[in-house]
């Protein structure tokens, strides 16, 4: 059964161009609102900490939209992405020289790209991680400086993008390929639908429909 009114205004609380780009395949209107909390932090439980982070995200922009009262309804969308290998937790590097290690111990291995997502209202939330695994080949040393020279390294978890030049050193995705740019679009579609109660019957205009 759908809702009634009022309809939901749909933010992000993220200010990467690529989710911005993957939730827009939706076509459904949002804005972007970012949190600016800290997510320098030790992990120890990547699904459930990732989970945490996103939900902590998303939680934030929630308290924003309380006090401003911008949006009658919001629907706050919050994401967050973590590199394992066995391990060790990679996040974002500090510098050209972090970004080269951490594509080096990443270089001919399989590892696990875990991206959590939180859908939360002023009224409920949800949070689900999603995980894909991605093999690189070999990172020869004119492989690696030419990608460190793309500058792509410096705002992603494990120092590379899929979507980018780092398809130079990729040699296989299993699972979902949004999941590893960062924001599993298909797994997602379906939770929002769960999260919204959208039936069989309302599959053609719950966009229309819930929101604004």
């Amino acid at each position: 059964m759908l809702r009634t009114n009022p309809k939901f205004q749909l933010v992000l609380a993220s200010q990467s161009p690529r989710r911005k780009e993957l939730l827009s395949y939706l076509g459904i209107n949002f804005e972007v609102i970012v949190s600016n909390i800290n997510e320098d932090r030790a992990i120890s439980a990547p699904i459930q900490d990732v989970q945490d982070l996103a939900k902590e995200k998303g939680e934030a922009v929630l308290n924003i939209l309380r006090v401003s009262k911008k949006f009658e309804n919001p629907l706050v969308i919050a994401a967050d992405t973590i590199v394992v290998l066995g391990k060790k937790v990679y996040g974002k590097p500090t510098s050209r020289q972090d970004a080269g290690r951490m594509l080096l111990e990443l270089s001919n291995r399989s590892h696990i790209v875990y991206t959590a997502v939180s859908i939360q209202s002023f009224d409920e939330s949800i949070v689900f991680c999603q995980q894909s695994e991605v093999e690189f080949g070999a990172i020869t040393p004119d492989l690696l400086e030419m990608y460190l020279d793309t500058g792509e390294s410096m705002d992603k978890a494990g120092a590379y993008g899929i979507q980018g030049a780092g398809l130079v050193f990729i040699k296989a995705v299993r699972g979902s390929y949004s999941n590893v740019v960062g924001f599993p679009l298909d797994c997602f579609i379906v939770e929002l639908k769960k999260f919204l109660h959208v039936g069989s019957t309302n599959e053609k205009t719950w966009r229309r429909d819930l929101f604004a």
